[in-house]
């Protein structure tokens, strides 16, 4: 099952599953990507937009961009919600709980509804998940460490940041990566930070 994704240094990239409920741009191979994430001044002005339109995310402190990353979101009939909510559960090291695949790793857990969150998971360049928002590790780790728990998360069908950040959002297509070793999963190896500093001065 195409779900997860192994650290860009070993075989290659996979990624998290999702949850049950879980324009033409040039795309880059995951085990090149990368996104700079910035030290907020006030980690209590973070919050997160969402686009559902570009499948863009935008960690913003005020007007200051602090992130913006590529993500997957909900296909047809297992729609992302719109509207404002705050991220209330954040697990780094979460498992799916429930069959099928109990156990099976989402990193980077942030739950801003009742079984909706944001994870690390493959990419598709079109809306793929069961509603909850997809990230590369590179991506999704550095979010991580930007919001806490109540930092609100605005979900919207096309936002203002897509026209002023957009262009520098780095598209990303793991649609035909292979699945990692299950064993590999099912380790704690796989909570494993991307290398360097998560977030920069």
């Amino acid at each position: 099952m195409r779900h997860f994704r192994l650290l860009s240094a070993l075989v290659a990239p996979a990624a998290a599953l999702f949850l049950t409920s879980c324009g033409s741009v040039s795309s880059v191979s995951s085990g090149t990507y990368h996104v700079v994430a910035h030290k907020p001044h006030d980690p209590s002005k973070v919050e997160v937009k969402l686009s559902l339109a570009t499948q863009n995310v935008y960690v913003m402190e005020g007007d200051r961009l602090l992130m913006a990353a590529v993500t997957n979101v909900g296909k047809p009939g297992a729609l992302t919600p719109t509207g404002d909510f705050t991220i209330y559960n954040k697990e780094k090291k979460r498992r799916r709980q429930s069959e099928p695949d109990a156990g099976y790793p989402m990193a980077y857990w942030q739950e801003f509804k009742p079984a909706y969150g944001f994870h690390e998971g493959f990419v598709h360049p079109y809306p793929h998940t069961h509603g909850c928002v997809r990230m590369h590790r590179e991506a999704v780790a550095r979010m991580f460490a930007l919001t806490r728990i109540g930092t609100p998360v605005h979900i919207r069908q096309s936002l203002p940041e897509d026209k002023e950040y957009g262009s520098q959002v780095r598209k990303l297509d793991e649609s035909k990566l292979p699945d990692p070793p299950r064993s590999y999963m099912m380790s704690d190896a796989w909570f494993k930070d991307p290398p360097g500093p998560l977030l920069v001065d």
